[in-house]
């Protein structure tokens, strides 16, 4: 049950009435009234802009307007005092007893409270990760393979149907970085003599057990080949030892990429390898669907700003008016050498996404990334003729310290410290809370001592320590003869969790200031997956469990307001439906984070 919709519905109910009584003319559009918290929770429970909307078209003043609808709002059941503020806002406040039936309601949809249907099986393309496959992840990859797959589930949640897709980049030179590395540890490991590593090669120890591995499974058969053979339309040298290398490293570099996002919890449902699309001609293809269109043209572009012209070499280049489609300049798709440019290959992914069905395309990018976003925006918006949506996340930089002092780099990875290496130190739930505890476009410290504190300054601690605290009270009123019958928990809330005269008895304000930071729970979440923002959850997350530590420190202070009242068996199945029910939306967004709620802090 949204609470909000329900009385937006009632809202728009009474205007009709009022049209229908003649009161106010037919025709009204409704489309941008709104009922939700007001800015202070001391104004009431919801406010609605319905008269400041509506006034110009009902030619009234707000005020006036926000007058006769407040008369007809105060009657609707539920409705303890309806008051017009400032220009013409209306405020409601609700009966106590809207409240018990709201936790009611809660309870019985169980984990079902704050789905929704509003994706309605719409197909979305999720991209995420799609780390070049050189080598281990590290704590930077973390932040948008977590955000990626809370996002994806998130709107999974809602009705979507997700499709997880990681896009390997596995046909530009950093391949050909790692074939070269692999060779020099595939010689290493059969005792060849070979030279210092280059700056170009990886020199992380990572690339030792594939050295090793490639020469247990050809010998010393790589040896006696050529570094290059016949070339193909990639530039490379099919059937010599950069090739062998370089498939065989990439293979082994996305099962330890597999392997590290396991780890972290996180899986795709489907692989996309850019020298595929290379290979099936795909990119050809785009770049001639845009000729068609006649947004391919020759010419020269003007120098990058901040380089000297003595810097700059003009020369006719093939390039795709994206200027028409907002981008700053007009990109390149062609390089010097006659091959395709990264851009090319990513306008031909981003047409196969979209010829696989996916109108919606989400890509979740690094910060080094942000300068690519208007020129790929405006790739799908020609490619489709705006029947496509591309949504590019960035994710700033995690800042890795330790008291406060940054992490020293991981000697196995060569040049910075592994994801693996920060879910070993501190656990998986952790890493996926912490990484949600910022928006995705500001900069993230994670601080290895601090995450691991149990204190109020560590959110995925003050989240888990709720729903710990809850089981806790749980188990000790199931163990206390006659005081509630049967034990709990259960996986569906027992009859005497939902009974209306028991339910009654929630009369504190906190205890009903509970229900009500739980009654934003459903829009909460379709409003975070409409704008594909999922750190939404982790504050009110954040804020639900602060509203519920800050009733049970009130009930070591007042006994009268403990959950456990021994000599008031109606009062304490009362309250433990109120704290069931804070347990119950806790778990159903962790479940979203991909993160176990736990029954007892260690």
């Amino acid at each position: 049950m949204d609470l909000f919709k329900l009385y937006r519905d009632r809202l728009v109910e009474s205007v009709e009435a009022l049209v229908q009584a003649g009161q106010l003319p037919a025709g009204l559009d409704l489309s941008a009234v709104t009922v939700e918290p007001p800015r202070e929770s001391g104004h009431g429970d919801f406010a609605t802009n319905a008269a400041l909307v509506l006034a110009r078209q009902a030619r009234r003043k707000p005020a006036d307007l926000a007058r006769l609808l407040a008369e007809s709002l105060a009657r609707l059941e539920g409705v303890a005092a309806v008051e017009v503020a400032g220009p013409g806002f209306i405020n409601l406040r609700l009966e106590p007893a809207s409240w018990h039936k709201l936790l009611r309601a809660i309870l019985d949809q169980g984990a079902r409270y704050g789905a929704s249907a509003i994706g309605a099986g719409r197909r979305v393309n999720v991209e995420y990760v799609s780390a070049n496959p050189t080598g281990p992840l590290h704590v930077g990859h973390a932040r948008g393979a977590v955000f990626g797959d809370v996002l994806a589930s998130l709107l999974a949640h809602v009705g979507y149907d997700v499709t997880r897709e990681y896009y390997v980049n596995d046909a530009g030179r950093q391949l050909e970085a790692l074939a070269r590395s692999v060779h020099w540890r595939y010689r290493e490991a059969l005792g060849e003599r070979v030279d210092p590593m280059t700056a170009e090669m990886y020199p992380g120890d990572y690339l030792i057990p594939v050295g090793k591995k490639l020469a247990m499974e050809r010998g010393r058969e790589l040896l006696d080949m050529p570094e290059s053979g016949e070339i193909n339309e990639l530039g490379w040298g099919v059937g010599g030892w950069r090739e062998e290398c370089a498939n065989f490293g990439r293979d082994e570099m996305i099962n330890l990429i597999r392997d590290d996002l396991a780890a972290l919890g996180i899986s795709f449902d489907n692989y996309v390898y850019e020298r595929e699309l290379h290979r099936s001609e795909k990119v050809a293809a785009a770049v001639k669907l845009l000729e068609a269109k006649g947004l391919i043209y020759t010419g020269v572009l003007e120098p990058p700003k901040g380089k000297m012209l003595e810097d700059w070499e003009p020369r006719p280049q093939t390039l795709f008016r994206s200027t028409r489609f907002g981008d700053d300049v007009d990109r390149p798709l062609k390089k010097s050498d006659g091959s395709w440019t990264y851009f090319a290959a990513d306008i031909a992914y981003h047409l196969d996404k979209f010829e696989r069905g996916f109108a919606d395309m989400i890509d979740v990018w690094g910060a080094d990334h942000g300068g690519y976003v208007k020129r790929m925006k405006a790739a799908v918006a020609a490619l489709t003729e705006g029947k496509a949506t591309l949504d590019v996340k960035v994710c700033q930089l995690v800042n890795l310290l330790e008291h406060g002092e940054p992490v020293k780099m991981s000697k196995r990875a060569g040049r910075f410290v592994t994801l693996r290496d920060v879910v070993e130190a501190v656990g998986k739930d952790v890493v996926r809370f912490i990484m949600l505890t910022r928006r995705n476009d500001a900069a993230l410290d994670f601080d290895l001592a601090k995450v691991t504190e149990h204190s109020r300054e560590n959110p995925v601690f003050y989240v888990q320590y709720a729903h710990a605290r809850i089981c806790s009270v749980m188990r000790h009123a199931g163990e206390a003869p006659g005081l509630i019958a049967p034990a709990a928990p259960e996986p569906t809330p027992p009859e005497w969790l939902r009974r209306p005269d028991e339910l009654a008895r929630l009369t504190d304000c906190d205890e009903i200031g509970l229900i009500r930071s739980m009654a934003a729970w459903p829009r909460l979440v379709e409003g975070a997956a409409e704008a594909h923002e999922p750190h939404r959850l982790a504050f009110y997350l954040y804020d639900l469990a602060a509203a519920f530590h800050g009733l049970w420190n009130r009930g070591n202070e007042e006994p009268g307001l403990r959950f456990i009242v021994h000599d008031d068996p109606g009062l304490t199945r009362a309250r433990l439906a109120l704290i069931g029910a804070v347990r119950q939306v806790i778990a159903s967004g962790l479940a979203i984070f991909g993160v176990t709620p736990v029954e007892e802090m260690r």
